[in-house]
């Protein structure tokens, strides 16, 4: 019998080549070294956010490649919320903070849809608030 936290693939699964590819047409990016560099930083920016089940999960369902950036990454002592997520990036990569976001939106999209939406369900109720966004869904609040 499996355990409800035993990774499984997604339905659809990609090599890193197609994976990047993907990432390349939704962040509009004009080469696939361009592509590959957003989507390593994004990926390491991940590393450093998740733990437990959710991170090991994650790692299986990504390519090899990917998962081996975002697994090489120990995990920050203190977590970011969404907007730091970002901040960080852009410090990290010398960009702008509109350039992280998009960054992160094209490679969170892809990533999210390998997740599938149980276990991007489990990992956003893992991270501070802000992330649902960048995943590419509505950030549902439960009122006070």
């Amino acid at each position: 019998m499996r355990s409800i936290h035993e990774p499984t693939r997604a339905a659809t699964d990609l090599t890193f080549d197609q994976m990047l590819e993907k990432i390349r047409y939704e962040g509009a990016y004009p080469t696939r070294e361009r592509a590959e560099a957003v989507t390593h930083a994004v990926l390491s920016a991940l590393g450093r956010q998740l733990t437990g089940d959710e991170r090991v999960d994650l790692a299986a369902r990504l390519p090899v490649e990917a998962a081996s950036i975002f697994t090489a990454q120990i995990p920050a002592s203190e977590q970011l919320t969404g907007w730091g997520f970002v901040k960080d990036l852009a410090t990290r990569t010398g960009g702008t903070p509109a350039t992280a976001r998009w960054d992160t939106g094209a490679v969170l999209a892809t990533v999210g849809h390998l997740a599938g939406a149980d276990l991007l369900d489990r990992t956003l109720a893992q991270l501070l608030p802000g992330y649902a966004l960048l995943f590419g869904r509505a950030e549902l609040i439960q009122a006070a």
